[in-house]
């Protein structure tokens, strides 16, 4: 802040800042975000394991020094994608059930089609990044500790799909973590699909939507309490699902 006095015609400045800590800088963030981007499209040309840190400072027109300041390595990159993806998908879905019919069905399938339309592109990255799902103490393992943030934000992104459905607290407690697992699948086969825009996969989704919602219809039913017992227990025990289906996940709220 600086205060301007008029004396005797000068102008006097006095800088009651000089002890403030310094802002970072906005060229930082933009210096950041143009070293992902230029790594993100070095990775989709040349492949993650191809690719280095020099070429991606080359390529960005940046030194190596600052590359590295801003991301160590490139798992760090690919961690910083993540979370992009994440937050992608996040804004996305929350947008689009804002304006879609209330009905589970419609919010699923806008939960894992904008999963598709986010990843569209990224298909030879993804499969480099699917490799790492067999090394559970990977930094990029979908499955390890290095991506337990990520996950419980994908989870999170289902459980906003789930909505105030009516459901079971046993099966409200585990389904989105459910759903998780499922579009997992559905990448894998993403990967692989070779057709038009990968239209083959997204009739999966809705396939496989369309039966799990009647799958679900069915479970409600009292009937079948005991099964969702013994099948929720035989999941908790396997260390598939953190939480206990006896407390449910809680629920996300829209407003307009």
């Amino acid at each position: 802040m600086f205060i301007f006095c008029l004396t005797g015609g000068l102008h006097v400045a006095y800088n009651l800042n000089m002890f403030n800590t310094v802002k970072p800088r906005s060229t930082d963030q933009a210096t950041r975000s143009l070293i992902l981007t230029t790594a993100l499209d070095t990775f989709r040309r040349r492949g993650l394991d191809s690719a280095t840190m020099r070429d991606i400072a080359k390529s960005a027109d940046v030194a190596l020094g600052a590359a590295y300041y801003y991301f160590p390595s490139k798992e760090a990159i690919v961690q910083a994608y993540y979370d992009q993806v994440q937050t992608e998908h996040l804004a996305r879905v929350t947008a689009a059930l804002l304006s879609a019919k209330n009905d589970l069905l419609t919010r699923l399938r806008i939960a894992f089609h904008c999963k598709l339309d986010i990843l569209q592109g990224d298909r030879k990255l993804l499969g480099t990044l699917f490799r790492y799902a067999g090394e559970p103490e990977h930094a990029l393992s979908v499955f390890g500790p290095g991506t337990n943030v990520n996950r419980a934000q994908s989870i999170s992104v289902f459980t906003l799909a789930v909505g105030d459905e009516r459901l079971p607290d046993d099966i409200r407690a585990i389904l989105p973590s459910a759903l998780w697992a499922l579009h997992l699948v559905v990448l894998l086969y993403y990967i692989y699909d070779d057709s038009p825009q990968q239209q083959r996969a997204r009739k999966l989704i809705d396939g496989v939507l369309q039966l799990l919602v009647r799958f679900l219809s069915l479970m409600k039913s009292p009937l079948l309490k005991p099964f969702r017992g013994s099948l929720f227990a035989l999941l908790g025990d396997a260390g598939l699902f953190s939480e206990p289906p006896s407390s449910p996940a809680p629920m996300v709220h829209l407003e307009a």
